[in-house]
Order: structure tokens, then C-alpha cells, then sequence
């Protein structure tokens, strides 16, 4: 079967060998539009935008990298070097490596603190964005319980031992959910490693800066939010969440009233953005482009 995306690298700032999916417009008179960067939550990797990505790739260049230390990109030498501003040092490198000048960001989670950080750098650079289920305000209540799982360095004999655990975790989350649906789950965040277990798909010692209360998000982050006005720009939240409170999402749509929002019902942190109201609302999004 021929892959929808090409398997590609770049190298961080400080020599890192980075992984990302680079999946081209279908359409050949789309070649001009802006590219969809699409960057995952803090123990995820490129296979969480499979689907939106085949989806938006219809008729854009979709480009999505795994962070240091997730799946195919190289682990960092140092583990205080996995925070959001320097996986910001890390994209920005391979925009430039890109030469892309604009792009539309698609942020879950990590990924969205990501997108944020950047606006606040330059906003310039952001078409459009997509915020999924988080927010300048991360809720403490999943901050803790995302601590109690992160970096556990667990492993399993099989696939549907991985997806019963995954459902023993995260099943308040997806809670429509049937064994299908953790098995795929289990295969987007795990590997089968040399010794024939399956493990996450990450470094371990990711945990180690997040444990910390400056290490879990970085803080006062309602300016880096309102450097995006002016943009096309979509708020998801999961109607059961943990991590972005409906509050704080009333809150920003107060602060950027032109933003569009959508919640997903049935759904705690995070949507998977292939839920019907989250694809429309995206395809609207990215419609607005100039």
C-alpha cells in the first residue's frame, strides 16, 4: 500500500536528527496554498494526525514532525532541553530548512502551547491556527493526572494488553470508546520494541522537566494568545476535559470574539480532530485563508 506522506528529517539547532511526515497536495493546482503544520501533545508523535492529515492533504501540503525524543526523532542528550521553547527552536529550524513563510498551525495540546509561544515570537508567520483542547490556562487537575502516567517506561506482551491499559488510563477520556478504538490508539502512541514487547513511543525522560510546576507550561500565557487576533482561529475543547476548562475557553472567545470554537462532545483531552465537527470546522478554517 503506498503511503499518503514521505518520511523526512531535519536537524535541530543543537544537531539533533529530527523525524516528520511531509504529506503533499493531491491537488496539483493547490501547490500555492499555505501548508498545514500539525504538532502533537506531549507523549504523542506523528501517527495522533494520520487522519486529519490524509484529509487536509486533499488540497494542501500538510507537514507534520515529531518532536525530539517521540517516535523517529532522536532523543536529547539533555532532558531539560524537552520544553516548549525549545521544541519551538527545533520547528522554527525546519520551517526554515522548508523555506516556508506561512503556514497554518494545527496545535493538540503541547502542540498548541507550541503554537501560541510562536505567535508570540512572530505572528506574521501564522496564517491561521487551530487550538486543540488547551488554552493560556492549563487546568491543574490534568496537569496531575498526566503526571501520574508520564514517563512510567511501562510494557506489554501484546496489542490488547496495551489497549486495556491504555483504556484503564485514559477511558474517562474516550468513553464511547470500544476495544477497536483503544487497539488503534495503543498503535498511534506505542511500539513493538527488539525484545517483542510493546512500549511507548517516546523517551522516558520527558517526565523529568514536566514534573516540575514551570516545567508543565510556560507562564502568563493570554498575551502569546492575543498575538493571534486578527487570524483565523478555531478552538477545540473536548466536552469532558481535564486540561482546558470551559471557562477558560469562554474566556478566550471573550478576548478574541472573531475566533471560532467547537466542542466535542463525549470527548476529555484530547479530540483526535477526525470527529466530524472538528474536520468542518477545520475545512472552514483553512477556507478563510487569503
Amino acid at each position: 500500500m503506498t503511503k499518503a506522506y514521505v518520511d523526512r528529517f531535519w536537524d535541530s539547532p543543537d544537531g539533533l536528527k529530527l523525524h516528520f511526515r511531509d504529506y503533499a497536495a493531491r491537488d496539483a493546482s493547490s501547490l500555492k496554498k499555505v501548508p498545514v503544520l500539525c504538532m502533537h501533545g506531549l507523549t504523542r508523535n506523528a501517527r495522533d494526525f494520520a487522519g486529519l492529515a490524509e484529509h487536509l492533504s486533499a488540497t494542501r501540503r500538510v507537514i507534520v514532525p515529531e518532536m525530539r525524543g517521540r517516535g523517529e526523532s532522536e532523543y536529547a542528550k539533555d532532558s531539560a532541553t524537552y520544553n516548549p521553547l525549545t521544541y519551538v527552536g527545533d520547528v522554527l529550524a525546519l520551517l526554515a530548512q522548508e523555506e516556508i513563510e506561512s503556514f497554518a498551525a494545527v496545535g493538540t495540546s503541547l502542540g498548541g502551547l507550541m503554537t501560541m509561544l510562536m505567535a508570540a515570537m512572530d505572528s506574521s508567520k501564522i496564517a491561521a491556527a487551530v487550538l486543540n483542547d488547551i488554552g493560556p490556562v492549563v487546568d491543574p487537575a490534568g496537569i496531575d493526572r498526566i503526571r501520574e502516567y508520564v514517563g512510567q517506561g511501562r510494557s506489554y506482551p501484546s496489542w490488547m494488553h496495551a489497549a486495556r491499559a491504555l483504556q484503564d488510563v485514559h477511558g474517562s477520556s474516550h468513553p464511547t470508546f470500544g476495544i477497536d478504538e483503544w487497539l488503534d490508539m495503543a498503535k498511534r502512541g506505542m511500539v513493538v520494541q527488539q525484545n517483542g514487547r510493546i512500549a511507548y513511543d517516546y523517551d522516558m525522560t520527558i517526565a523529568e522537566p514536566f514534573q516540575n510546576d514551570d516545567g508543565a507550561a510556560p507562564p502568563d500565557l493570554w498575551p502569546a494568545l492575543e498575538a493571534l487576533s486578527g487570524k483565523p482561529l478555531l478552538f477545540v475543547r473536548g466536552a469532558l476535559s481535564d486540561i482546558l476548562t470551559a471557562e477558560t475557553l469562554s474566556e478566550m472567545q471573550n478576548r478574541l470574539p472573531d475566533a471560532q470554537a467547537v466542542t466535542i462532545p463525549d470527548v476529555g483531552h484530547a479530540p483526535l480532530l477526525e470527529e466530524a465537527p472538528a474536520l468542518a470546522a477545520i475545512d472552514a478554517l483553512l477556507a478563510q485563508i487569503p
